[in-house]
C-alpha cells in the first residue's frame, strides 16, 4: 500500500466540493468572477479541496480550453484570498487514454494537484477488468498529478469497479492512484479500501491514501468507516453543515454528529433530486448567485424552485447559524 512519499501531502481528511460551473445566464459564456468568488465562499466556509470539472461542473459541456480556465481561476482565486492551503483537484475524464493524459497536463498546468478519473465506458460492451487495469495504469503512469478514482456507476452505464479491483490498481500503479471517489453509495466498499490502504482518516493521517465519500447524504457514515472526507456536490449549498459533520466526528462527537447527518441528508435528497439545475437555483436563492446550467440541461420553472427552497430550509437554517 502507497507511503506518504507517494501520495501528495497536500491532500487532508475533510470536506471538498466538486464546484459547480457559472455561467453568463443570457450568452452561456464562462462567468470567472463568479467561479472565483464561489470558490473563496467554500473555502470560507471550511472546505480543505475543490474539485473543478466534476459531474457538478457540467465538464461534458466545456471545451478543453475552458476546462482549464476554470481550475487556473479556482487556484488563483484561492491563492488571493490566502487559501493557498486549499487543494485543487479536476475532473479529467475521457474516453482514451491520450485525451485523459492531456487532461491531465493540462489540468497540472493550472494548477490542479490530482486528477479525478472515471472508468471509460463509451464502448460499454468491450469493457472489463482488464481493459480497465490497463487503462489506469497508462494514465497513472504518464500523468503528472496523482490520480483519484471516481466510481460513479451512474455516469458510465453501470461499470462500478468492486473493491478487490481497485485495491489491484493501488498496487499496480506504485502509489500513483492516491485515492477514490465513492459515488456508488457503498459505504462497505469504501471501508474496504480504507482499511487495505490505511487511509487518511479523522484518527490518523495512516498512508496518506484518500478514501473520499461521493455523497452529502453519508458524510457520518464516511467518518466512521474510516474514510477521509467527502467531495459531494451539497458542500456547494451547505458547506458549514458538511464541515460540521465531520468536525464532531474528529471530536469523538457521534452522537450530535448523527442528529445533523439527519437534517443534512434530508436536505441533500432535494438537491440530487433537483441535480445540477437545482443545485444552482438553491445556491441563487441562498446566496445570491448560481444562474443556470448551460444547454441542453433545462432552467427549472419557479414553482420547482419553491419546492428546493422549502424541502431544504431545515438544513439551511443550521447553515447559516454556524
Amino acid at each position: 500500500m502507497p507511503s506518504n512519499g507517494t501520495t501528495p501531502s497536500r491532500l487532508r481528511h475533510g470536506i471538498y466540493a466538486p464546484t459547480m460551473t457559472f455561467f453568463n445566464p443570457s450568452t452561456e459564456d464562462l462567468d470567472i468572477p463568479t467561479i472565483k468568488a464561489h470558490a473563496v465562499r467554500l473555502a470560507q466556509a471550511g472546505l480543505v479541496g475543490l474539485v473543478t470539472m466534476g459531474s457538478n461542473g457540467e465538464a461534458v459541456h466545456l471545451t478543453p480550453s475552458e476546462k482549464t480556465a476554470v481550475t487556473k481561476a479556482t487556484r488563483e482565486a484561492l491563492d488571493e484570498a490566502g487559501f493557498k492551503d486549499v487543494v485543487v483537484m479536476q475532473g479529467c475524464s475521457e474516453a482514451g487514454v491520450r485525451l485523459t493524459l492531456n487532461s491531465c497536463k493540462a489540468a497540472a498546468s493550472a494548477g490542479a494537484e490530482a486528477a479525478l478519473v472515471l472508468p471509460p465506458a463509451y464502448y460499454r460492451g468491450q469493457v472489463n477488468e482488464k481493459m480497465l487495469e490497463e487503462y489506469y495504469v497508462a494514465v497513472a503512469a504518464g500523468s503528472p498529478i496523482p490520480i483519484v478514482l471516481y466510481n460513479y456507476p451512474g455516469a458510465v452505464s453501470g461499470v462500478d469497479m468492486d473493491s478487490d479491483f481497485m485495491i489491484r490498481l493501488v498496487e499496480a500503479t506504485k502509489g500513483k492512484v492516491c485515492g477514490a471517489k465513492f459515488t456508488d453509495a457503498n459505504t462497505g466498499k469504501l471501508t474496504r479500501l480504507a482499511y487495505a490502504t490505511d487511509a487518511c482518516s479523522v484518527k490518523s493521517q495512516g498512508s496518506g491514501w484518500m478514501a473520499f465519500g461521493g455523497i452529502a447524504d453519508f458524510t457520518l457514515q464516511t467518518a466512521i468507516s474510516g474514510g477521509s472526507g467527502i467531495i459531494a456536490g451539497g458542500a456547494n449549498v451547505m458547506p458549514k453543515l458538511c464541515v460540521k459533520i465531520w468536525n464532531l466526528c474528529q471530536e469523538g462527537k457521534y452522537d450530535e454528529a448523527a442528529d445533523l447527518q439527519k437534517v443534512l441528508s434530508k436536505g441533500d435528497w432535494v438537491l440530487t433530486k433537483a441535480a445540477i439545475a437545482g443545485t444552482k437555483a438553491a445556491i441563487e436563492m441562498e446566496f445570491g448567485y448560481g444562474g443556470y446550467p448551460r444547454s441542453p440541461l433545462q432552467r427549472l420553472p419557479e414553482e420547482q424552485k419553491k419546492q428546493i427552497r422549502d424541502g431544504i430550509s431545515e438544513a439551511m437554517k443550521v447553515e447559516h447559524s454556524l
